[in-house]
């Protein structure tokens, strides 16, 4: 996958007013604490409350038409689920969804909210898998995955579109990573802006498989991902592997523990509502201040669904 930054652009433009352009956050607080500029590109303020509307409006948008009628499929632990729903109930065709049991209650409201046809699986990515080959069959609708897709990759990077071409300065893009189609997108828009920008993916110890196949080379599989991040249990797809691979400078790690005192500090500090999956960056910031010290540093907060009867600092 070579697209120019034209193709970005385009996918920005198709987008159009179906998604925000969301607001990117200074705070004094964490430009003091870890002695740099950090913007925090809030995608937790996106439609369907994370950037996944991004990807899989784009998608849904650029099927021909005899495709499309029979409408479309995936499997998602929640926020990709919501925005392919979302993004069907916009182009007038129906979305099934294989969502696995232990999925936050507060996702699967969204799903449902937009029209989404939820059918639930047990969890692990072998189980969605098969729950989605089974309806896949008997729908014939096209399979939009979450990540390891050229048109989702070309909609996730247009979220580091927006905050580089706001803020042309910037030294340092770090993402969380799950799947990589946000990862592999912002670096995609970060390399094609300015070559010379270090970009990092940030990704929780206990599910660290994306590290492990950046240092390997090798493609490896997420095992018992066991991770309050709910949104970086997934792995790599091949694609989104094969970009980071050669668009990503390092991919850092930070604990279960850190992850959750860094949500509820930019809960506290920024007074909005992130996902765990969001507080990943920070944590990784915290841990690793040598590579951000004295930078300019776009940080993407990349959903807010939160199942407020859950937190899990309580």
């Amino acid at each position: 996958m070579n697209p120019a930054i034209e193709d970005i652009r385009e996918a920005r433009s198709l987008l159009g007013e179906n998604i925000h352009r969301t607001p990117v956050l200074e705070s004094a607080y964490f430009n003091s604490t870890y002695r740099g500029t950090f913007r925090f590109k809030c995608e937790n303020f996106q439609k369907t409350g994370s950037f996944k509307a991004r990807g899989a409006l784009h998608a849904v948008l650029k099927l021909e038409e005899r495709k499309a009628q029979k409408g479309v499929v995936t499997h998602s632990s929640g926020n990709h689920a919501a925005a392919l729903a979302r993004a069907a109930g916009i182009r007038g065709i129906p979305a099934y969804i294989v969502m696995p049991e232990d999925a936050p209650e507060i996702k699967k409201k969204a799903v449902r909210s937009y029209g989404g046809i939820i059918t639930l699986c047990k969890p692990g990515l072998e189980n969605r898998e098969l729950a989605l080959q089974t309806l896949h069959q008997k729908t014939g609708a096209v399979f939009i995955p979450p990540y390891n897709y050229e048109d989702v990759i070309l909609g996730q990077a247009t979220a580091a579109l927006e905050l580089l071409e706001a803020f042309p300065d910037t030294e340092v893009l770090i993402a969380p990573v799950g799947g990589g189609g946000l990862l592999s997108g912002s670096a995609l828009s970060a390399r094609l802006l300015n070559p010379e920008i270090s970009v990092y993916g940030a990704e929780p110890e206990q599910a660290a498989d994306a590290r492990e196949s950046f240092q390997t080379k090798e493609l490896v599989p997420v095992k018992n991902p066991n991770t309050v991040a709910d949104g970086l249990r997934t792995s790599l797809g091949p694609l989104t592997f094969e970009i980071i691979l050669k668009h990503v400078d390092d991919i850092l790690t930070a604990s279960e523990t850190d992850i959750i005192h860094h949500m509820r500090e930019i809960w506290e500090r920024m007074k909005i509502i992130v996902e765990p999956s969001c507080s990943v960056p920070l944590a990784c910031i915290a841990r690793h201040p040598e590579l951000f010290e004295g930078k300019k540093t776009g940080v993407i907060l990349t959903g807010g669904n939160v199942d407020l009867d859950r937190l899990p600092w309580v």
